[in-house]
């Protein structure tokens, strides 16, 4: 029998590459623990972003209805969306504008969007956030230089079932002259 020479190299024997299942369950399993423990944390992220998205909408909305009050004028209302529009359920109040608005050519300007009355605009707020008008109704009506025609405007937006003190919540308000700002939950509610 031959025998090999003592300088013979022998090739190591190959190995499949990838992940074996035990790797691939432990690696799934720290990651949905680590999910787990840092999802608490985003919480007030996310809720702060909710409101300030429909802070941002609002001033939107309220500037086009400004300008079409202008540009048309008056006869332009806005006027809040009811409880139970898609599947919205906080607004329960005439005060509560949690589920949206919509601003209308307001034809026989009565300060109500009535059926049949051009609709400018639909916005329905981000879930989750409360929408509430400060000293207000379920309509606003625009004069023809797009003034509010009576009360000032104001508004307080605060997570669902959270107080104007979160550090999230934002109030908008309009000046008797038609300028809008947005306050923090220190200045909550506007004050004229």
């Amino acid at each position: 029998m031959p025998s090999q020479p003592s300088n013979a190299i022998i090739a190591p024997s190959r190995r499949a590459a990838g992940f074996t299942a035990i790797e691939l369950l432990v690696t799934v399993s720290i990651v949905a623990i680590l999910a787990a423990l840092a999802a608490p944390g985003f919480t007030p992220l996310i809720e702060s972003w909710r409101v300030r998205q429909a802070t941002e909408q609002l001033k939107s909305s309220l500037y086009l209805a400004r300008s079409e009050a202008i540009r048309r004028g008056g006869q332009v209302a806005i006027q809040k969306l009811p409880n139970n529009t898609n599947g919205c359920t906080s607004a329960t109040g005439s005060s509560d504008w949690d589920c949206g608005w919509f601003i209308c050519h307001n034809t026989n300007n009565d300060s109500n969007c009535d059926a049949g009355e051009p609709v400018l605009q639909r916005v329905e707020t981000p879930a989750r956030v409360q929408v509430t008008r400060t000293g207000g109704g379920a309509s606003i009506k625009l004069n023809r230089w797009g003034l509010v025609d009576g009360k000032w405007l104001g508004f307080s937006l605060v997570p669902l079932n959270k107080t104007t003190t979160h550090p999230g919540a934002r109030g908008v308000c309009m000046s008797s002259g038609g300028r809008l700002r947005t306050i923090p939950p220190e200045s909550i509610p506007c004050t004229g």
